[in-house]
């Protein structure tokens, strides 16, 4: 389960309308306990796909249906969380005029350590929010998300 505050979905929301009609994305610092994550921080990024980044080399593929983290974004960030003693716990992205499930491409470089919140956003609103992770099989399982019922330390 992941567990995050009114506030990070506020600022997710946020982020996925004013980049829409091209995807958002960005990170979730927070904690691990148990089989928890406890989300921290969100912290917005640029959409840094290119046609050039596309491992797959699909002429199709824009900011609209596509999304990457620069990966110099993602090193700064995870040496920013290390020298907190927090970790990234999990990516999000917006998908566009699209449900917020998991697309083949978002499975192919999805890493089993981390929570995918992707924000459906229809028409330039939000229209919900789901998280998934990988199983032991590489496939997009839905995790439960808890928004407000815990404390900060």
């Amino acid at each position: 389960m992941i567990h995050l505050n009114p506030e990070h979905l506020q600022t997710i929301y946020s982020h996925a309308e004013t980049t829409y009609p091209e995807e958002c994305c960005g990170l979730l610092l927070g904690s691990l306990t148990d089989s928890n994550k406890i989300a921290l921080e969100v912290i917005p990024t640029e959409n840094a796909w290119s046609e050039t980044s596309d491992p797959f080399e699909d002429s199709t593929a824009t900011k609209q249906r596509r999304y990457t983290i620069a990966p110099q974004v993602m090193l700064q960030v995870q040496k920013d969380a290390r020298d907190r003693n927090l970790s990234i716990i999990g990516i999000y992205h917006s998908h566009i005029n699209n449900p917020a499930n998991p697309s083949e491409f978002d499975r192919q470089l999805a890493w089993q350590e981390y929570s995918y919140l992707i924000v459906s956003v229809m028409d330039g609103k939000v229209a919900g929010i789901k998280s998934w992770i990988l199983d032991d099989n590489h496939q997009f399982q839905a995790e439960a998300m808890d928004v407000g019922s815990y404390k900060k330390e």
